[in-house]
């Protein structure tokens, strides 16, 4: 099975056209102003008319309000909305329902007791994604450069359909998929040159090592 991808965290239509180009499934959009990839509403509005039309559009929010998701979900007429916080199973139903898009749930994950916390999301997710726990004293739950043991997942029939996250690269996009079993990557500081400023060139090679994955 073909691996999918997720690039996350395009502030620019260059990139999110390079990442279509070459096959990402996923285009990422971060609405959290602590991230170094965070878009203003205005921002978004701007980049949309620009977007590719062949990848599906994700936003990224953590504990934002109801009505922001409403208002970047209408700025990049997302297909997805990617819950990063501590929301509830009911508010991720409660969202899907009231803007009619798909469900990502972030689980951070340090120990396999961490990957059973997806369970109360069935029915209430579209997928789920597992990331690293932050670092202690980190202000984000995510993009942090940072992996947990890929092996964790290994064997898992894990009812629904799930992404990877956490310290991915070009390089080690191969083990990743061998030691976890993942059908799908999110990847968003492993293909940047600093932090927030995505680069072309590691967009199209960590698209080329995961089409390579047998």
């Amino acid at each position: 099975m073909p691996v999918s991808v997720k690039i996350c965290g395009i502030t620019s239509p260059e990139h999110a056209n390079v990442a279509a180009f070459y096959g990402a499934r996923w285009l990422g959009f971060v609405f959290f102003d602590k991230s170094p990839r965070n878009l203003t509403l205005e921002q978004a509005a701007a980049m949309r008319r620009h977007l590719p039309r062949s990848t599906e559009r994700v936003g990224l929010f953590v504990n934002a309000s109801h009505d922001f998701i409403e208002d970047a979900t209408d700025a990049l007429d997302l297909d997805w909305l990617q819950l990063h916080g501590n929301e509830t199973p009911q508010e991720a139903l409660i969202l899907k329902n009231r803007l009619g898009v798909s469900i990502i749930k972030a689980i951070g994950v340090s120990t396999e007791e961490d990957i059973a916390k997806a369970d109360d999301f069935i029915g209430h997710a579209d997928a789920m994604l597992f990331d690293a726990k932050p670092p202690k004293g980190a202000d984000r739950p995510g993009g942090n450069a940072i992996s947990f043991p890929w092996n964790l997942l290994a064997g898992k029939q894990l009812p629904y359909p799930w992404l990877l996250a956490g310290g991915l690269t070009p390089e080690n996009v191969k083990t990743a998929v061998q030691q976890s079993g993942a059908h799908a990557l999110d990847v968003s500081s492993g293909v940047e040159s600093a932090p927030g400023v995505k680069s072309g060139e590691k967009i199209e090679a960590f698209l080329s090592a995961a089409k390579a994955v047998r």
